[in-house]
């Protein structure tokens, strides 16, 4: 884990515990306040203040074991912590609804005045402010650090808008006469919180069974990865929630015969890329495979011009000619040979022949002739040099392909 995703989860864990302070205060104003006025309606709410205490603690406890470092017994690290502490929340929101849904019942059923109701009405619209600013609060901070924990909290905390509402319509239908007004609309609003709960626990065990929750991000992995030079394709792309971090993982397809160290280059390349645009991910495996194309230029150092039947020339850049050869699934499909530009210079004749193979698109060169030189401008350009292994030169172009 590096400074900066510490920093994000430092940052969460601030937020949950500023939360729970707000809402203990808040709880207990609205508790006293609800007492002394009789609002069934306000005492409830209090209670529901205590229940945002304890799903703001649980964001806290989870960002804050999210924060040790990967051991022996858990290598991939305890960021499903923070993931099971936004599951709880979403439970906690469900029987908050059920909750708020039978309160709401009974205030239909049994109707009560309310005593001091401009004081409770203070209350309950003071709870509704403060409510949305911690909800504005907790979801931009949980979308800046990628936490879904306190993204869900602060979803938590736009569904006590509502219920703050309801206790400030129904204090005010009391006041005004109409008695049954807050139990109606306050089965209206449990039913959608209930709703929104379920819908976050289903996507909170989904993350925890490793779903894939973002297809966009294959995607975009996809892209990015295609980008990366030495690339031929990119395929299985898996991504992987833990928390408020990604893991992902990837084949890589190269072109045959590539060396370690070519490999090595293009897969730090493509994980500086990715991670640079995907602020959030915390690894990328990458699994290198071959690539077989369907379609191969190969080409051949020859003495004459005869086409396959020419002869085959022991040198690289002093080969009067080069035989280039298109295989399209092991069918050699046109031939053409051309005149090897290296043999016209004084120096630097075998850089000349590879920039040439470079511009004629070729993938595979059969020689035996080739120096380090050359050979290293070749590997640089992604061309493979392979030593033939058959005497005839229609079936040493058959045997790059196999």
């Amino acid at each position: 884990m590096n400074n900066e995703a510490k920093n994000n989860l430092k940052k969460g864990g601030k937020a949950a515990i500023y939360s729970s302070l707000i809402n203990l205060l808040l709880a207990l104003v609205k508790g006293v306040i609800g007492f002394l006025s009789g609002s069934i309606a306000l005492i409830a709410d209090s209670i529901h203040s205590f229940s945002d205490i304890v799903a703001s603690l649980a964001v806290y406890i989870g960002l804050k074991l999210s924060m040790r470092r990967p051991d022996e017994k858990f290598p991939y690290g305890y960021y499903k912590i923070e993931s099971f502490a936004s599951l709880i929340i979403s439970v906690i929101i469900v029987i908050t609804g059920i909750e708020i849904a039978l309160d709401s019942y009974n205030a239909f059923l049994n109707p009560s005045t309310i005593e001091i109701p401009l004081v409770a009405l203070f209350v309950a619209a003071l709870s509704a402010v403060v409510s949305f600013l911690l909800a504005r609060y907790k979801q931009e901070i949980g979308r800046t650090i990628g936490s879904q924990a306190l993204i869900n909290d602060g979803k938590h905390s736009f569904i006590d808008i509502f219920s703050s509402i309801i206790v400030f319509v129904g204090i005010l239908s009391s006041y005004m006469g109409y008695l049954r007004i807050q139990g109606i609309s306050g089965i209206l609003v449990a039913l959608l919180i209930i709703y929104l709960g379920f819908k976050l626990a289903k996507d909170d065990i989904l993350v925890l069974l490793d779903a894939n929750m973002d297809p966009e991000k294959i995607e975009e992995i996809k892209t990015i990865a295609e980008n990366v030079a030495g690339v031929e394709g990119v395929h299985a792309i898996k991504v992987r929630r833990s928390g408020p971090f990604v893991f992902a993982e990837l084949h890589l397809e190269t072109k045959k015969g590539l060396s370690v160290e070519n490999a090595s280059e293009i897969t730090g390349n493509i994980k500086k890329a990715v991670k640079g645009r995907i602020k959030n991910l915390d690894s990328l495996t990458v699994q290198i495979e071959p690539f077989k194309k369907e379609r191969l230029r190969v080409a051949v150092l020859v003495e004459n011009k005869n086409g396959l039947q020419s002869d085959i020339s022991e040198h690289f850049a002093r080969a009067p000619y080069i035989l280039i050869a298109d295989v399209v699934n092991g069918q050699i499909i046109s031939t053409v040979v051309k005149d090897n530009p290296g043999t016209t210079l004084e120096k630097k004749k075998g850089i000349e022949t590879a920039e040439f193979l470079e511009k004629e698109k070729v993938d595979v060169l059969v020689s035996t002739g080739v120096g380090e030189g050359p050979k290293y401008v070749l590997s640089d350009k992604s061309i493979d040099v392979m030593v033939p292994r058959c005497k005839n030169l229609e079936e040493m172009i058959m045997d790059v392909y196999k």
